[in-house]
């Protein structure tokens, strides 16, 4: 049985990861492991605040790695914490880190050289699966989530905020991919089969900087 450290960004492609590893017999997924901007308390790109991945953990019943990151934040700082997590990960019996990357080489190529030798083996359960196929499976299975992040250069700011459903799936533009796999936008993942229960969140600010448009997300008690 391999035990098994899954890379959390909180987003709808680690929570899909965690349902797929779930269902293989072999491996264990024992604890999420997520970075945050330590200057604000966020994930970084997804801009999701850090209690509604502290709830995204509680609800899958996985204990979660903070890695605070500073702001702003050199490669080789980020490579010092990466290999910090990595000696833990060997410390506790960790065999493998797990990623929901779907298609990018440059992107796999880059972590598989980031374990090369850290006795840990990289995995990506959603790995080459056609995304618009993809996209439609996680919503019909109940994976619900959020536009926390849009790219304006690719997508209009007006879809910050909204819900990764059907409907969005018919009004993205031509070239923009179904997942967002290409950075065009990033999500918060609120319900899905691995989650005990949905997380209620409300809309708050949404803002733009430096290209990207951000919607903030606010847990409902």
């Amino acid at each position: 049985m391999k035990r098994v450290l899954l890379s959390w960004s909180s987003g709808k492609d680690c929570a899909w990861a965690l349902h797929l590893l779930l269902q293989c017999e072999d491996c264990e997924v024992v604890a999420l492991v997520t970075t945050f901007n330590e200057a604000f308390g966020r994930v970084a790109m997804h801009a999701v605040r850090r209690e509604l991945v502290q709830m995204q953990a509680e609800r899958a019943g996985l204990p979660l790695w903070e890695i605070p990151l500073p702001w702003p934040c050199t490669n080789e700082q980020y490579d010092a914490q990466m290999k910090g997590v990595c000696e833990r990960a060997v410390a506790e019996g960790i065999d493998q880190v797990a990623f929901g990357d779907l298609y990018l080489r440059d992107v796999r190529a880059y972590r598989e050289k980031q374990l090369a030798g850290t006795g840990l083996e990289p995995v990506f359960p959603c790995w080459d699966i056609p995304t618009r196929e993809l996209a439609r499976e996680m919503i019909a299975a109940g994976v619900r989530a959020k536009l926390t992040c849009v790219d304006s250069r690719k997508l209009p700011e007006s879809f910050a905020g909204r819900e990764f459903n059907e409907a969005l799936l018919r009004e993205l533009p031509e070239g923009v991919d179904p997942c967002g796999e290409n950075g065009e936008f990033h999500t918060f993942c609120h319900a899905s089969p691995v989650f005990r229960e949905a997380i209620a969140v409300q809309l708050g600010e949404v803002v733009v900087r430096d290209g990207f448009c951000f919607a903030d997300l606010m847990a409902l008690r």
